[in-house]
């Protein structure tokens, strides 16, 4: 189970947004029917197209294909697309993203379409409710294998104030090593942070300082003596946050420059229109 929950005194839990088993059961259904709906008609296009023309085998062949491309890269491409959306996601509210929150690609999609048709179809989805109910939130065993989960977009949690960074934790921030801090951490700190003015004081003081030295047990070197853990954290996550867009924007601003220079001709070579 990962360390994506925190229960406090007053029986508050500090949660990632898991959605409920409840709610991937209602949304798997409705995607089900409307993949399964769409491999139908699509054999069924194919029947009435080559229905004289292909023999036993490639009837076998033709139906693979279908299904493979019905059931697994169309869902796969539909959830890289829209990140992480499906028709019976948006119906009940749902979002599949990244175990930090951050949104899928097509290798997060593609395992869990993959395994989804052995574990929603070829068991009308026995296993993958039966693994979701031992997970601790809510995944199947294409989430675990993606590292992935579904989370409550609708109903559940409010957006998260933003991040500020303290001014006089700027400096040593900036030249912080904080590259081994795992995600599940950073992920319960920063619902820590959004609800911190809701709690007991003696409740945030105890957890603000358990959850500042297991912050800043992956920080180097260590922010200055007598620095207050909520302070610690917010400034880790705020440089984290700013560190991970700019490696992002420059990361997109590469591929769009090999882009460019790729659909251009080589240098010397005359761009001749027929």
């Amino acid at each position: 189970m990962q360390d994506d929950e925190i229960l406090i005194g007053e029986g508050v839990a500090l949660s990632t947004g898991a959605a409920p088993v409840t709610l991937r059961m209602l949304s798997g259904i409705i995607d089900m029917l409307v993949y399964g709906a769409t491999a139908f008609f699509a054999f069924t296009a194919i029947a009435n197209t080559l229905g004289g023309v292909l023999n036993g085998a490639a009837w076998r062949a033709v139906a693979i294909i279908t299904i493979v491309a019905t059931l697994v890269l169309l869902p796969a491409t539909v959830e890289t697309l829209t990140r992480g959306l499906s028709t019976g996601r948006l119906a009940v509210g749902v979002r599949v993203v990244r175990d930090d929150g951050g949104p899928i690609a097509f290798r997060h999609a593609f395992i869990r379409a993959f395994l989804g048709l052995f574990e929603e179809y070829m068991t009308l989805g026995m296993l993958a409710i039966t693994s979701s109910l031992l997970s601790a939130r809510g995944k199947r065993l294409g989430d675990i294998l993606a590292g992935t989960y579904a989370m409550r977009v609708r109903g559940g949690t409010k957006a998260l104030p933003p991040l500020v960074m303290p001014a006089h934790l700027a400096p040593w921030a900036a030249s912080a090593d904080m590259r081994r801090l795992p995600d599940g951490l950073a992920l319960t700190s920063r619902m820590f942070l959004a609800r911190a003015g809701a709690l007991r004081p003696d409740s945030r003081a105890r957890l603000g300082t358990d959850l500042g030295a297991r912050v800043l047990d992956h920080v180097s070197p260590p922010p200055p003596a007598g620095t207050h853990p909520e302070y610690a954290i917010a400034a880790v996550l705020a440089e984290r946050a700013s560190r991970e867009y700019g490696f992002e924007t420059g990361r997109q601003a590469r591929a769009a420059a090999e882009d460019a220079r790729v659909s251009t001709l080589p240098y010397g070579v005359r761009d001749v229109e027929n």
